[in-house]
């Protein structure tokens, strides 16, 4: 065969393979681009399991954030209440479920710090099994006592104590206020009897009924036993200086202090299962920060509860929980609170 004809059947090879792959680049550069899940989300609505009952700080906050979400994500965000077990009822839901970004908790993190002291045997492991996103403070925690108990602050409190046994109306069994109140019984050699609840809508109800002598928990959960003759006579945390509770002394100030009193800071922390993807964690994370001044309803919120504090999220959120959830299993264990 002659040079030439070989020449002209490579150049005919090669022109045949140009046409051919310049032919599949031009297919290929008309067709759409796939989406990888995380660019897409949220194609859907996205559902908040909130770990307290109605009428608590976390449900408030809850349809706070929900509300600005939705504004923000261009998808309705729900909230659905599935209280019972710690918290561990809503936080096993979320477990377990796929780490698509579509299924949040929402709950007190001292739940979750307490439920590997507390339960013989956890549905989850809380600090492997969810991913952590951003917290609020529930602010302001008045200690409030019934309006026909004979005292008018915690020194009479701890006095009336010593002479005849205080019901303690307990919103989260391993709460840092049970923490405090067992604390307290220790330190002063008063008596108090733990009642335990479901969170504290029901406790402030009995509490205004007067079947119980005291109560605490947050701001705008203790709002209607205040508004119905409750009387705080101190905090769990804030201070005398808050404009909506003046006068009011926080433990450490009425002469508590140590770990129990002045470390077991509480928040209402939104959780992902584990494996939701970082850019999802990082983009809810940042509308978490942005939400106390961007959103009436989340900034309403924070103002019933007499927030002060910037919302925990990033690095910050876990050394926070480092700090805080280590605390509170040190003291549940020290004092030998369980179940029962």
């Amino acid at each position: 065969m002659s040079r030439n004809v070989i020449a002209s059947n490579l150049t005919n090879h090669v022109r045949r393979r140009l046409l051919i792959t310049g032919g599949s680049a031009l297919m290929t550069s008309g067709l759409p681009r796939i989406a990888s899940a995380e660019e897409d989300w949220p194609s859907r609505p996205i559902r908040i399991i909130a770990a307290q009952a109605p009428g608590s700080s976390n449900d408030t906050t809850a349809r706070a954030l929900a509300n600005y979400l939705t504004a923000q994500l261009k998808t309705p965000v729900m909230v659905e209440n599935k209280p019972g077990a710690i918290g561990m009822v809503a936080a096993d839901s979320v477990a377990r479920s796929k780490p698509d970004g579509y299924t949040f908790l929402f709950t007190l993190h001292s739940q979750l710090a307490q439920a590997p002291v507390l339960l013989k045997k956890p549905p989850i492991d809380p600090s492997k099994d969810l991913v952590p996103i951003g917290s609020y403070s529930t602010g302001l925690s008045p200690v409030c006592v019934k309006k026909d108990l004979p005292v008018n602050n915690f020194k009479e409190l701890i006095e009336l104590s010593k002479k005849r046994p205080i019901s303690a109306g307990n919103y989260s069994i391993g709460s840092g206020w049970q923490i405090r109140v067992v604390q307290i019984a220790k330190q002063t050699g008063g008596e108090f009897i733990l009642v335990n609840y479901k969170g504290t809508g029901p406790m402030v109800s009995d509490l205004m009924a007067g079947t119980i002598d005291i109560g605490a928990g947050s701001l705008i959960g203790m709002l209607p036993a205040i508004q119905r003759g409750a009387r705080p006579v101190a905090m769990l945390t804030g201070d005398s200086k808050n404009p909506l509770l003046p006068g009011i002394p926080s433990l450490p100030e009425a002469g508590f202090r140590g770990p129990a009193f002045e470390t077991l800071e509480e928040c209402n922390m939104l959780l992902g299962p584990s494996g939701t993807p970082t850019k999802i964690i990082d983009r809810l994370g940042n509308l978490i920060l942005r939400s106390v001044t961007e959103s009436d309803a989340v900034k309403a919120a924070m103002a019933q509860l007499g927030v002060t504090e910037t919302p925990h999220v990033g690095q910050d959120l876990k050394e926070f929980i480092a700090r805080v959830w280590s605390a509170y299993q040190i003291l549940t264990r020290e004092l030998h609170i369980n179940m029962e």
